[in-house]
């Protein structure tokens, strides 16, 4: 089927987080895109309103199904039903679990650049953060695990969060990488929390692989938090599913979502993400291919040797600039670029110190935004 991803829509309505800016603005910031949903969710969401009762709600077993299904075809990852549990949203889940698998005090590893959400969660649940930096050759960026595996030990870290594809530096971490931090974690007694939000955005050289699906162990040690609300754009209806196949940790983990009073599903999260996951997948094609292209416009546009370069995203629709050629601080590019160039980016340095001298962009929105914004921070430089 053909879909229409080029068509502008208006979001400068009262509440949209994205558009809460000056109307000559291109806001390419927070991580939602700019494309309706397929009509079959719309349809979805209609007949739900249309019923005109909204009590309570609950997944049923079609909505297990769907999710299944889902990552079994895409992934060939295969997930029970009781292994799911539901909430509100991945970092929602991420507190819940913080609070359920550790203790105050606790050390909880992660890798910058990376979500900044993460360090966040951490310290807001007075758990310590210990930080390994990611290594950046060529453009493209690894771990360094050997920094890690001595982090965890000299530290005694409890949990490892993951993030997988990675936000923000555009990597789809291969099975032999996976297989290391995995190990490393396993021989130490680390949980992982892997937030594979992003994996439904892979591009063609690359292949997403959840880490629970490598080996019986490595699943026993890991809680994966994954959602429909990147994939389809539903940030805003609210809901994710954390796949937990260890019963000790998944009862723990419920016993702490329990706890904060807030365990359902909304009618409307239920209904668009049984319409996502069953009707989704060709819409999911048409926008793969889309986005490749317009990752191909922005590699055109800030090729290796010009003062803003791009780090070639393997997967998620987020594209870290390197403009460190500049000289400029991420501060100073974010001034120059939201108020001379009018265009509205994530300061590299919110994901980390590492981060420093980079942006973020989202260009998940039609070619014709991403060309005037780019057009508009290239003139500013």
């Amino acid at each position: 089927m053909n879909y229409d991803f080029d068509a502008i829509h208006n979001r400068r309505t009262a509440g949209d987080i994205k558009y809460c800016c000056p109307s000559d603005v291109i806001p390419m910031w927070v991580a939602d895109m700019d494309f309706k949903v397929p009509d079959e969710i719309s349809d979805a969401l209609i007949k739900e309103a249309k019923h005109g009762i909204f009590g309570y709600n609950k997944p049923d077993d079609e909505y297990e199904q769907l999710v299944m299904q889902w990552y079994k075809l895409r992934f060939g990852w295969e997930i029970q039903p009781e292994h799911i549990i539901t909430s509100p949203g991945v970092m929602f889940s991420i507190g819940a679990i913080i609070n359920a698998l550790t203790e105050v005090g606790d050390k909880i590893l992660i890798c910058q650049p990376v979500y900044y959400p993460f360090s966040k969660i951490v310290i807001a649940n007075n758990r310590s953060l210990v930080v390994s930096e990611l290594t950046e050759t060529n453009g493209r960026y690894q771990f360094d695990f050997d920094d890690i595996e001595t982090k965890i030990k000299q530290h005694g870290v409890r949990m490892f969060l993951l993030c997988s594809p990675h936000n923000p530096v555009g990597r789809v971490w291969t099975k032999e990488e996976l297989k290391r931090i995995g190990n490393i974690c396993l021989n130490n007694g680390v949980t992982i929390v892997s937030d594979e939000i992003h994996s439904d955005f892979i591009y063609r050289e690359s292949t997403h692989t959840p880490l629970a699906s490598l080996s019986d162990e490595l699943a026993e040690m890991t809680v994966t938090c994954t959602a429909p609300s990147k994939t389809f754009n539903l940030a805003g209806l609210q809901a994710s599913n954390a796949v937990v196949s260890n019963p000790v940790l998944r009862k723990k983990i419920e016993k702490a979502i329990a706890a904060t009073g807030y365990f359902e599903l909304n009618t409307m999260a239920i209904a668009s993400t049984k319409a996502a996951y069953k009707y989704g997948g060709d819409w999911l094609d048409g926008l793969l291919t889309y986005l490749e292209k317009s990752r191909q416009i922005l590699k055109e546009a800030f090729p290796k040797d010009s003062p803003i370069s791009l780090i070639q995203p393997e997967g998620t629709y987020l594209a870290w600039l390197d403009c460190r050629k500049t000289g400029l601080s991420s501060a100073r590019l974010y001034d120059i670029f939201l108020n001379n160039a009018r265009v509205w980016l994530h300061k590299g340095d919110t994901f980390g110190q590492s981060g420093n001298g980079f942006m973020r962009l989202n260009f998940a929105c039609p070619h014709s935004v991403l060309t005037e914004a780019i057009d508009r921070i290239n003139y500013s430089i």
